[in-house]
């Protein structure tokens, strides 16, 4: 399935005055149909239906909005859906208690815990607690070194892989480009460098100590931004004709009310850049689509240690 979406061209874009635009919403629509072929066909040959397992702890509302998306897209590519709720009083044992049965559950193939928890437990802790062949954010430890170590049999977290899709949807070989990842979060920064670098690129990883960001970023042909801070990324932090991949989503206030902007501005820099990802539009829709096809990749690996009937 990733070899067949990764030469998809990404057609019809509505022109920005000089890059074109990166659709990660079609792109997530071509991959979430893909998807939904795959899980048909393991359906009919197998009988087991790739299951999701999504646990939400408290009433955040942009929580409670990501689950819901999660929830309908995972059921609309033929997938089952588990969502476990717990109130924001909920304690680390109680969440732990919800991972070890679903982690036992033979329905659920991938489990995704929404961050941000509640102040009392420990992310990591329960991160950490969830089987790493069922991690579909790989954020587990055992999944984070693998993608450290160059392996390729660990789960890959959802939106720096969508990122790397697009990438080479529209690049083809990344092989000696010069990236530049600006934050360097676990989330998205680090394991965004370490795929590029499996990608042979060469990569420079910055954050807030780095003396001159934009410097960097002025060399780089491609530059992913995961900074969370709305507008940072200016036109002359640009190289002409750079892509530029956009994961920011911050929420501002306009004179015409609230708005969803990236951490790039751009106008300005749509303006130099030769692609460029919107927001929203460009990475979002990839990471939902990416947590499916995570889904769809634990149950094919469930499948693949099915003891085999005695003939």
């Amino acid at each position: 399935m990733t070899e067949r979406i990764s030469t998809m061209l990404l057609t019809n874009h509505a022109p920005s005055p000089t890059a074109q635009l990166i659709d990660g919403k079609a792109f997530a629509a071509g991959l979430v149909a893909e998807i939904a072929v795959d899980v048909a066909a393991m359906v009919a040959a197998h009988g087991i239906r790739p299951g999701l397992a999504v646990v939400l702890v408290g009433d955040d509302p942009a929580s409670a909005i990501y689950v819901r998306s999660k929830i309908r897209k995972t059921e609309a590519a033929g997938m089952a859906s588990f969502a476990h709720r717990l109130p924001a009083s909920a304690s680390r044992q109680d969440v732990l208690a919800v991972i070890d049965a679903l982690n036992r559950d033979p329905a659920v193939h991938g489990i995704l815990v929404q961050l941000p928890l509640p102040p009392q437990i420990d992310a990591t802790t329960v991160l950490d607690a969830i089987d790493p062949s069922k991690d579909v954010d790989g954020f587990h430890i055992v999944n984070a070194g693998k993608l450290a170590n160059g392996r390729t049999d660990g789960m890959v977290p959802c939106t720096p892989l969508g990122c790397l899709m697009l990438l080479k949807a529209e690049l083809g070989s990344l092989a000696g480009l010069h990236a530049v990842i600006i934050g360097c979060s676990n989330i998205v920064g680090k394991p965004m460098a370490r795929l590029l670098l499996r990608e042979k690129c060469t990569v420079v990883l910055t954050h807030q100590k780095t003396q001159d960001v934009a410097a960097e970023a002025r060399r780089a042909d491609i530059v992913v931004v995961a900074a969370g801070r709305p507008g940072l990324v200016r036109r002359d932090w640009i190289k002409p004709g750079a892509t530029v991949i956009d994961v920011g989503i911050n929420r501002i206030q306009t004179a015409d009310g609230p708005k969803i902007v990236g951490d790039v501005a751009f106008d300005e820099v749509s303006a130099v850049a030769g692609r460029i990802t919107p927001v929203p539009g460009g990475i979002g829709p990839m990471t939902i689509a990416c947590l499916l096809r995570n889904t769809v990749e634990a149950a094919r690996e469930h499948i693949g240690r099915m003891p085999r009937s005695a003939a």
